[in-house]
């Protein structure tokens, strides 16, 4: 059995997340019991939820545990097998962490799935095909429910899960805006990604110009948004929205170094009449064969074209992670083990 690399949650942050935070070991890897099958990773998922799990706090996840191996969504193949569902050479997904290798319980219901890597590249099974994608379409679909001609708002517009949001919604006839970090991402988002419009929110220093930029963008009002930021996005985006507008909360990077994030005008969602819901997509398999269907209809027919930042190395994780957590990532955060 080969050696393998990991990256262990070795102390937990105070405030700011940190490289030292991390640590790489070395380990054997264990020999097969029945059931089991060894894969090699050949991408790594980041994503900013990993931040909240790294705090001993009350969260939507359970807390990474100290000196365990960090926790993350895997691409690979399977090179040893003792189950019979999968083979030697069969391309894997599944949740094998920050390490190369990963030995897991195939029998065990959603721990390892099968892909076709015939038309969809492998690391798009951890972006738009991934959950990032399903977590675009739940958000989308089931709590905004647009009507062909409304306006949708995304933040975070050209990462992994905005990017497959543009491309659902437009699909759904919906004018779509969003907000992103920087020219070059705008750009991006208009001209590859197929936005209506993309907005900068590095040029504005509050809410109020932001809103100002929002009311040129959106005409007609914003129906309903997608919010990966909080803070001043969001506070900018409700005094857009319209009267029974629809808002589906994913995540708040704003505040994951333990800042709060108060909304300044909580009337506003009285006033509007508006929806305003969190979700984890992860309590929604149920939807998952829909939407990856939609998904990996739009990546193997060229309609979504997202973007991948790569790092390279297990050895790369720790710092492409802080990275990402500070916007310096353009597209999906991979980092390519194999």
């Amino acid at each position: 059995m080969p050696q393998n690399k990991q990256i262990l949650l070795d102390n937990r942050p105070e405030g700011e997340a940190v490289a030292s935070n991390f640590k790489l070991v070395v380990s054997d890897t264990p020999a097969l019991r029945d059931g089991q099958v060894l894969v090699r990773h050949h991408f790594l998922s980041l994503d900013p939820y990993m931040r909240g799990r790294m705090n001993d706090a009350k969260s939507y996840a359970v807390p990474q545990a100290v000196g365990e191996t960090m926790g993350g969504g895997t691409v690979g193949e399977v090179v040893e097998s003792n189950n019979a569902k999968f083979a030697v050479g069969d391309k894997v997904v599944g949740m094998g962490g920050w390490q190369q290798y990963s030995v897991v319980d195939a029998d065990l219901p959603g721990a390892l799935r099968k892909v076709d890597t015939t038309h969809i590249p492998l690391s798009a099974y951890l972006g738009a095909v991934g959950m990032p994608g399903v977590t675009a379409w739940y958000g989308l679909v089931k709590i905004i429910e647009p009507k062909a001609g409304e306006t949708m708002v995304v933040s975070a517009a050209t990462g992994a899960v905005g990017s497959a949001f543009a491309a659902l919604s437009k699909a759904r006839g919906c004018r779509t805006v969003g907000i992103a970090g920087g020219p070059d991402k705008c750009k991006y988002a208009v001209d590859e990604l197929g936005f209506d419009a993309c907005i900068d929110y590095k040029l504005h220093q509050d809410a109020a110009s932001l809103s100002k930029a929002l009311k040129e963008a959106c005409p007609n009002g914003i129906d309903g948004h997608f919010e990966n930021v909080g803070g001043m996005v969001l506070d900018a985006v409700l005094s857009r929205m319209n009267a029974f507008g629809r808002i589906a909360v994913c995540g708040m990077i704003a505040g994951y170094n333990g800042a709060p994030l108060p909304i300044t005008y909580p009337a506003l969602i009285l006033i509007s009449r508006l929806k305003l819901q969190g979700f984890i997509v992860t309590e929604h398999l149920e939807v998952w064969p829909e939407a990856l269907k939609e998904l990996g209809t739009l990546v193997a027919t060229g309609k979504l074209k997202p973007r991948e930042s790569i790092a390279i190395g297990l050895e790369a994780a720790p710092e492409a992670f802080l990275g990402l957590l500070k916007g310096r990532n353009f597209g999906k955060q991979l980092v390519k083990l194999s």
